[in-house]
């Protein structure tokens, strides 16, 4: 069956990086592109990085150019998000966004000193 799974996330200071992991099994990885969105509470789920399919060209909000990197490995349907310089609002649930429409059950950072 299909099962996208996130790891990675923690407790930071501000400044600090964390590196977010999705790993993707029960579909064909490789044949979709591959986002992160998050959602912090009382917010609604925001789109923070989106990379295609052969890993050739990836978008990121704004909010986070600069000090985001997403990458993936199809050898090991897998993709990651490196967050640098991260901000006490960068604080959120993180979900991985893959496939068809498959979501993973995500994974919590904080961002505080």
């Amino acid at each position: 069956q299909v099962q996208v799974v996130e790891s990675g996330g923690g407790l930071v200071q501000p400044g600090g990086s964390l590196t977010l992991s999705c790993a993707a099994s029960g579909f064909t990885f490789s044949n979709y592109a591959t986002s992160w969105y998050r959602q912090a509470p009382g917010k609604e789920r925001e789109l923070v990085a989106t990379i295609t399919r052969d890993g050739g060209n990836s978008r990121y909000a704004d909010s986070v150019k600069g000090r985001f990197t997403i990458s993936r490995d199809n050898t090991k349907n897998t993709v990651v998000l490196q967050m640098n310089s991260l901000k006490p609002e960068d604080t959120a649930m993180y979900y991985c966004f893959a496939g068809i429409g498959y979501w993973g059950q995500g994974t919590q950072v904080t961002v505080s000193s």
